[in-house]
């Protein structure tokens, strides 16, 4: 039978297109308009450019069919999402309805500042298996209303792979381990291409000149604590993860020698040349661009940015499996987003609205047809699917790795933020080999010294 929460707040009927009605001022404390809910101006915060179409077009729908209500889509780019919310909600002048991330939420709902969704009727049953129960909170409240999905895969450019003499088939072979690197770091050796043409498998390689490098390398986002797109796929393969417990653990591993270890063979594909140095990656050129300008032949990235690869020009691109590693097994991190309403806002019954909109069909499957990200509802999600074939994408990798479980659930913790703030600098001090296993392990304690 169904799980649907009933509530107060009335049921949406579908609208049709209407222009998104800005609004002066926003909730959370900086809104206009008084007590009561006659009418209402929300502010709701997205950080993915690619989806604004697309929610442009559900909170189109939404007005026509609430008229009394007002919403804003604004822009607040990943990289400072977090650090310029809670700087608004210090300032008082925070959005009312947020995109939400499940290793932040816990956090801002154990400091009061998200409202309960449990009174919001929605049909969880709807959403893909288990996405609904990573938004309930310690306090067994529900904080998030789920809206996407994504898993991991390998990106690889096509014309390079049949130069080195592979197949798209021996990608989904490769096995990796930390000791040599397998066959998984073979191949990026041979991907690997000096100035002069010599491959990194080769006698008279120069790894002071890469022209092509055989993996890419994302900076930040999360590099020390997540590495969702960067050391996740090799970890979680190594018999680690990331806490005693998920969600909400309080004893984090990063101390352990499967993570140092990890982490040191995937740093020392940087000495080596086969990986570009950590200050390139940082230098502003992203991840995509520089795989677009050709000087990636591999890179690990989620299901959220396939796309942006699929349409540069001049690079035919696949996709492949992640490796296989010491543990048997394949393993990125499984991540999903939610809505959130900001428990400040002066307008929680119309906010409570919007969020139980986005998370119906209707919206989610004008999400899928943008072919940008894997909608929450199951039947938008297959709807994806087949949007992304029709764009010429075929992503069935990243399907495969949920339905076959090849994935570690993203970490829901408390004090996610300062976690981040610890382990970012020691894993990128390693990087930079400033640091070594000393320092991971000084991460490690005061990251658990947090939860004493």
């Amino acid at each position: 039978m169904k799980t649907v929460q009933k509530i107060a707040v009335a049921a949406l009927a579908t609208g049709t297109l209407l222009a998104v009605t800005a609004c002066s001022g926003g909730g959370g404390g900086g809104g206009a308009g008084g007590g009561a809910e006659g009418e209402a101006s929300l502010r709701y915060w997205l950080w993915d450019s690619n989806q604004l179409p697309a929610y442009e077009q559900c909170v189109a729908d939404f007005t026509e069919a609430n008229p009394d209500i007002s919403v804003k889509i604004e822009q607040v780019g990943w990289n400072d999402y977090f650090e310029t919310l809670t700087t608004s909600l210090v300032g008082g002048d925070a959005p009312d309805v947020i995109t939400n991330h499940a290793s932040f939420y816990p956090e801002l709902a154990s400091s009061g500042k998200l409202l309960a969704l449990d009174d919001v009727d929605v049909d969880l049953d709807s959403f893909r298996d288990g996405l609904a129960e990573r938004w309930v909170g310690e306090d067994g409240q529900r904080y998030g209303l789920p809206k996407d999905w994504d898993t991991v895969a390998t990106l690889f450019n096509a014309g390079y792979l049949t130069e080195a003499g592979y197949t798209p088939e021996d990608l989904a072979q490769l096995e990796w381990n930390p000791d040599d690197g397998g066959t998984w770091e073979e191949t990026i050796a041979h991907l690997t291409v000096d100035a002069n043409g010599v491959r990194g498998d080769e006698p008279g390689f120069d790894k002071g000149n890469v022209s092509v490098y055989g993996l890419g390398l994302k900076a930040k986002s999360g590099i020390g604590a997540f590495g969702q797109t960067q050391w996740s796929p090799y970890a979680l393969t190594n018999d680690w993860t990331y806490a005693d417990k998920n969600p909400f653990g309080t004893e984090f591993n990063y101390g352990d020698d499967a993570y140092i270890e990890t982490i040191e063979w995937w740093a020392g594909l940087i000495e080596k040349g086969y990986m570009p140095s950590y200050e390139s990656a940082i230098s502003g050129t992203s991840i995509q661009e520089a795989y677009g300008a050709g000087r990636y032949a591999l890179v690990t990235d989620g299901s959220w940015n396939a796309k942006a690869y699929f349409g540069m020009t001049g690079v035919e691109t696949g996709i492949a499996p992640l490796p296989v590693g010491p543990s048997g097994d394949r393993a990125g991190v499984m991540n999903g987003l939610a809505d959130s309403v900001i428990a400040g806002t002066k307008f929680p019954e119309a906010s409570k609205k919007l969020v139980a909109h986005l998370a119906t069909p209707e919206c989610q499957d004008i999400v899928a047809d943008a072919a940008v990200v894997f909608p929450a509802v199951e039947s938008s999600s297959e709807k994806a699917r087949t949007a992304f074939l029709d764009a010429g994408i075929d992503v069935s990798v990243y399907y495969d790795a949920f339905e076959a479980g090849d994935y570690v659930e993203a970490p829901i913790a408390n004090n996610w933020s300062s976690i981040l703030a610890i382990m970012e600098p020691a894993v990128e001090a390693v990087l930079l080999g400033q640091g070594d296993a000393g320092t991971l392990k000084q991460g490690a304690d005061e990251v658990n010294n947090l939860f004493q």
